[in-house]
C-alpha cells in the first residue's frame, strides 16, 4: 500500500486559492482514476478536482467552506500495489518515476539506470491550459520532454487528460512514430453555479425567505464594494447603427455558412470598443490604492447572464488584435461556455475594461457598476427603429433609423468627464462610420 497526496491543482495564472464547496467522496470510499473527489470554487468559477490515482480515500484535510491554497494537500488516497505514489513538488519521487520509465522502455533490463535530462533543461509546464499530474510532469522533466511535446500527446484519461501510462507508452515509442495531436481541453471542468440549497421559509403563509446562493453572495459583495470604492459618473450618447443593421442582415447567412458561427451585434460593438481603448489608453487602466496601473493589453470583459439568473464576466484577451471573425468566435465561445458552466478560472481573469449588453433584455440604457479594479464599463442599449432628422444637401427630412444608446460609467477619481465623454463618443463614431460594403 502507498499513500498519495491529492493537492489543489494549478487552475490558472491568476488563481492562487479556492474554496471547498462540496466533498463528493467520503473517507473509506473507493475512487477511480480521474474520478471527481470534491468540488471547489474560485471567486467566479466552480470546478471539480479529480483524483490522479485509483485507490481509497483515507483522510480529508479540509472541511466545506475552507479556503485552500494552490499546491496544498487536500486529501490522502491509499493506493494498491507496491508502487510509490507521487506527490507534487516532492523531489524524492523523481528517481522512482525515472526507474519506471526505464523499465517501460527496456523491459529486459534487470537494473535500469536512471535517465537524467541535461542539467540546464528545466521545462516550464505552468503555461499550459491542459492539466498534467505531478507524476506526469516529473517523468516528462526527467526525460527532457518540452511543454509543446507534452501537449501533443493524446491522453486516455477523463477529458483527454494525459496519465502516466500514456506518457510511458509515448516515451517507449518515441522517435519511431510521430505523436498524435489531441485537441486541447479545459484543465479543470467547470460546473454551473450552484442553486441555493436553503429550504424556503414561509412568513405568515405568504412571503418566503430564501438564502442567497454562493455566487449571488459574491456578486452582492462585489457590487457594494465597487460603489463604495469608485466615484461613479455616467455619460450617455445615442448612436445611429442603421448601416450596421443593414450589413449584418446582408451577410449573416454567408458568415454562418463560411465560419460556422452566428454573427450577432456584440462582436461588432466589441471591435469598436477595442479600437477606442487603443485611442484612449487612459480608459485602459486600473487603480491600486493611490497608484494607477496602465494596462499594456486590452482585455475586454463581456458580462454574461447565467441560466440561474446570476452574472459572470468572461474576458476576451488581447481583443484589439482580433479581426471581426476572431471577435465573433471569441464572443460565441465564451458566451456558450458561460451558459454551459464550462468556463475555466483564467477565462474570468485579467479584464481591463468591461462591456455589458443591457439591450438583450429590452433596456434602452442603463447605469452599470464598474468591475473593480477597472475604471470603466459600457452598457449597450437595445437597437430600436425611431424617427430621426436626416440631413441631406437638398434639406432635412424625417426618416426611420436604427438607433441605440451607449451608457458609459467611469471612475471619477481617475477619469474626468472630458476623457469619459470623449471615449464613448469615439466608440459611437466608429459604429456610425461602419462601412456597409466591408467584407467580414
Amino acid at each position: 500500500m502507498a499513500k498519495f497526496e491529492l493537492k489543489l491543482p494549478k487552475m490558472g495564472e491568476s488563481v492562487a486559492e479556492a474554496t471547498v464547496t462540496n466533498w463528493l467522496k467520503k473517507v473509506g470510499d473507493k475512487i477511480e482514476m480521474d474520478e471527481a473527489v470534491l468540488e471547489i470554487a474560485t471567486d467566479k468559477v466552480d470546478s471539480e478536482v479529480p483524483s490522479e490515482v485509483a485507490g481509497t480515500l483515507v483522510e480529508i484535510l479540509f472541511n466545506t467552506d475552507d479556503v485552500v491554497q494552490v499546491g496544498q494537500t487536500i486529501a490522502i488516497i491509499e493506493t494498491e500495489g507496491g508502487a510509490v505514489a507521487s506527490t507534487p513538488d516532492v523531489k524524492a519521487d523523481a528517481p522512482v518515476a525515472v526507474a519506471e520509465v526505464a523499465k517501460a522502455v527496456n523491459p529486459e533490463a534487470s537494473g535500469a539506470k536512471e535517465t537524467v535530462a541535461p542539467a540546464d533543461f528545466s521545462p516550464d509546464y505552468s503555461g499550459s491550459d491542459k492539466f498534467f499530474s505531478p507524476l506526469v510532469k516529473n517523468i516528462a522533466k526527467e526525460e527532457g520532454i518540452s511543454l509543446a511535446e507534452l501537449e501533443s500527446i493524446a491522453g486516455s484519461g477523463k477529458d483527454g487528460r494525459v496519465n502516466k501510462e500514456d506518457l510511458l507508452n509515448y516515451i517507449k515509442n518515441r522517435g519511431s512514430q510521430p505523436a498524435v495531436v489531441s485537441t486541447p481541453v479545459a484543465a479543470v471542468k467547470a460546473t454551473p453555479a450552484p442553486v441555493a440549497q436553503a429550504v424556503p421559509v414561509s412568513v405568515n403563509g405568504g412571503d418566503e425567505i430564501v438564502e442567497m446562493d454562493r455566487m449571488r453572495k459574491l456578486i452582492s459583495g462585489y457590487m457594494v464594494a465597487s460603489v463604495q470604492t469608485s466615484a461613479h459618473v455616467q455619460s450617455f450618447i445615442e448612436v445611429d447603427v442603421t448601416n450596421i443593421v443593414k450589413w449584418r442582415d446582408k451577410v449573416k447567412n454567408a458568415f454562418e455558412k463560411r465560419e460556422g458561427e452566428k454573427l450577432t451585434f456584440t462582436p461588432i460593438m466589441m471591435e469598436a470598443v477595442a479600437k477606442a481603448l487603443k485611442d484612449f489608453p487612459g480608459m485602459n487602466i486600473s487603480v491600486d490604492g493611490e497608484y494607477i496601473i496602465k494596462r499594456k493589453n486590452i482585455n475586454l470583459g463581456m458580462a454574461a447572464a447565467l441560466p440561474n439568473g446570476n452574472l459572470i464576466v468572461p474576458v476576451i484577451k488581447n481583443a484589439d488584435q482580433l479581426n471581426l471573425v476572431g471577435m465573433a468566435k471569441a464572443v460565441n465561445d465564451l458566451g456558450n461556455r458561460a451558459k454551459a458552466g464550462k468556463l475555466k478560472p483564467d477565462d474570468t481573469q485579467g479584464g481591463t475594461y468591461t462591456v455589458t449588453n443591457v439591450g438583450t433584455f429590452g433596456s434602452v440604457f442603463g447605469t452599470p457598476i464598474i468591475n473593480q479594479p477597472q475604471v470603466g464599463i459600457l452598457a449597450l442599449g437595445a437597437i430600436r427603429k425611431v424617427p430621426a432628422v436626416i440631413e441631406t444637401p437638398e434639406g432635412d427630412f424625417i426618416g426611420i433609423r436604427q438607433k441605440m444608446f451607449l451608457s458609459h460609467s467611469y471612475d471619477h477619481r481617475v477619469v474626468d468627464g472630458a476623457l469619459g465623454g470623449s471615449f464613448v463618443k469615439r466608440v459611437a463614431d466608429y459604429l456610425e462610420a461602419f462601412d456597409v460594403n466591408r467584407d467580414f
